[in-house]
């Protein structure tokens, strides 16, 4: 059979309504015995020389729609034309022509930086003559000069995010796609990567189609494109969507109430479509643009402040969702947490106690003198750039990796001599989906509850309160690795909370999850936090910050910064700034690192 020779297919047409074009398009894949759709009938244009930003929540289809365009997938129906040619029939040419850049970047963490780049470059038939050139040009653009002979599983997640898109650009595109590039990556490094995107638009004029799951990114988009459950529900600039919610948003302070207290009463609220911690106050969405009546929402609270806000995208994003989920019936119930009499009878002092701590791999120390202590109850954050020590921090305070020096104690257990004991108080939710992928549902829950020596009718009390608690019951025959990733999320965190832990280690456990998947997250957490569990947790999402009691900000394994949110904010206050955002206040503690240290090592 003669192979397609991308070079010199003629396109089905030139392209003119945009430089990808899907008409009623459909997908549907097989799942054990179940017809799953992905795609149904699904239509739009991404217009040349811009960046469209595709959003929706996890399952809606969003990597399937990437991997249709490239030709990796051919749909059931409908028509798909990447620069002007026919995706499904002439995908060596599409393939040629775009760059795609997968989920988790496609990087060999076996070979080093320039290993990648030559591979990439051999699998795109980039001449020899050439590679040089691009090579120092990809180089320099992502800040990976000095690190070329650098293994790929060595790097940072920042960097390695960068290699992966210096790999997709190693035979220049025309057309790029970008599946979720900034997932589990940290502020700054979010930053420098569209600011490569950015440069690549406006100085090569190349397109961008690029899904996320931050809507503060997808605000940045040119366009964006809202898929929910295979269908698209929108398509527009982002103010476009923004402008639907004009005169619905409000800020919202009670002064002597923690910012979480009030955000649960404000979404239990008659006509309330959403409640979210922002900075020091509570986001407020309300259903219609009724100004809304704190006697009504917070009865017998003093001092109760609402004022109005611009909308956001994030908001219409919410309110549209939660519209097809509940049918306009405003925002779901809160999520209970189950009620545990062990919890709280530790005694009192600190729950979590570091001192002096490092943690040393070779001559190289991860984690450098560190020292605090988290009280029982409290909602702890960890915070840092890619690389700064947090997981391992974690891992010293779950047992499972031991301390070179210092002493650390959690549940009143000394680490170095009690570990399992304490790991039996500890619940874990590792940065990576770490549970069983060929499994089912509740072959996971069932082995998970059986290894913290439940049984009997305990075992399956446990595992039907899993169920319901994280809405399981429908995919509980579901091989997990199949599973979207906020129902992967559900999962982890009911395995986690199987033997009720008392204190709670949840490392980046929102990383690449929607808004309607964090909020729901966060909202058991809140309901743990008030059965005096202790919980400790990292984030690259800054928002979710302002929901913990106090933040610890850690760069090049040592902590800069260490007090409640506001404290932080506040020392990062100057005239350029006067109300920082955390995401402003954590960029300017990293960039600040940065400077006295040399840059990055």
């Amino acid at each position: 059979m003669k192979s397609e020779d991308p070079g010199k297919i003629e396109p089905t047409n030139r392209g003119d309504e945009g430089v990808l074009v899907f008409r009623d398009v459909r997908k549907q894949f097989v799942a054990g015995r179940r017809i799953v759709p992905a795609l149904r009938g699904v239509s739009f244009a991404v217009r040349r020389g811009g960046v469209t930003g595709l959003i929706g929540p996890d399952g809606a289809g969003k990597t399937t729609l990437m991997r249709l365009a490239v030709g990796l997938f051919a749909p059931d129906a409908g028509r798909i034309t990447a620069l002007g040619f026919d995706a499904p029939t002439q995908s060596l040419a599409v393939q040629s022509r775009v760059g795609y850049m997968p989920q988790r970047f496609g990087l060999y963490e076996d070979l080093s930086v320039q290993e990648n780049l030559d591979l990439y470059a051999d699998l795109q038939g980039l001449p020899h003559a050439t590679r040089a050139g691009r090579y120092h040009e990809l180089m320099q653009m992502t800040g990976l000069a000095r690190f070329t002979q650098r293994l790929a599983g060595k790097l940072s997640g920042g960097m390695k995010q960068k290699l992966g898109l210096a790999c997709t650009l190693v035979r220049p595109p025309q057309l790029l796609l970008l599946d979720e590039p900034t997932v589990g990556v940290d502020p700054v490094s979010r930053r420098e990567l569209w600011e490569i995107v950015y440069s690549l638009v406006k100085k090569q004029g190349l397109s961008v189609l690029l899904s996320t799951a931050y809507m503060d990114e997808a605000e940045r988009c040119d366009e964006v494109i809202l898929l929910h459950e295979g269908e698209v529900l929108g398509h527009g600039p982002p103010r476009q969507f923004s402008n639907r919610m004009r005169g619905r948003a409000w800020l919202v302070s009670a002064p002597g109430l923690k910012k979480r207290t009030v955000q649960e009463k404000l979404a239990a609220g008659a006509n309330v479509m959403d409640a979210v911690i922002q900075g020091e106050q509570v986001r407020l969405v309300m259903g219609t643009d009724a100004v809304p009546d704190a006697g009504r929402l917070l009865p017998e609270v003093a001092g109760v402040s609402i004022q109005p806000v611009a909308p956001r995208l994030e908001d219409s994003f919410v309110a549209m969702l939660r519209q097809q989920r509940t049918d306009g019936g405003g925002a779901p119930s809160r999520p209970s947490a189950p009620p545990n009499s062990k919890r709280g009878n530790n005694g009192p002092g600190p729950v979590i106690e570091v001192n002096h701590v490092q943690r040393r791999f070779g001559n190289f120390y991860a984690v450098k003198d560190v020292s605090f202590h988290v009280e029982r109850g409290e909602v702890f954050g960890l915070l840092g750039a890619n690389g700064a020590g947090k997981s391992t921090t974690f891992r010293m305070l779950c047992g499972l990796l031991p301390v070179s020096e210092g002493s650390v104690r959690v549940a009143g257990l000394d680490l170095r001599h009690a570990a399992a004991t304490a790991r039996g108080r500890i619940g874990y939710m590792s940065q990576k989906f770490s549970l069983y992928g060929n499994l089912s549902v509740g072959e996971n829950l069932r082995f998970f509850s059986s290894a913290y020596g439940l049984s009997g009718a305990r075992q399956r009390e446990q595992m039907d309160r899993a169920l319901d608690e994280f809405e399981l019951a429908g995919v509980v025959g579901s091989n997990s690795l199949d599973l979207p990733l906020g129902h992967k999320q559900r999962l982890a965190m009911a395995c986690t909370l199987m033997h009720e832990p008392d204190i709670l280690f949840l490392d980046e456990p929102t990383s690449g999850v929607d808004p309607l998947a964090r909020r729901e997250f966060w909202s058991r957490l809140n309901a743990l936090a008030e059965q005096a569990v202790t919980i400790m947790v990292t984030t690259h999402f800054m928002e979710e910050a302002d929901y913990c009691d106090r933040l610890a900000i850690m760069a090049d394994g040592k902590i800069l910064a260490l007090g409640t949110p506001g404290e932080i904010k506040q020392h990062q206050r100057s005239a350029a700034q006067p109300e920082p955002t955390m995401e402003e206040a954590f960029i300017a503690l990293i960039e600040g690192q940065g400077k006295q240290t040399g840059g990055a090592k």
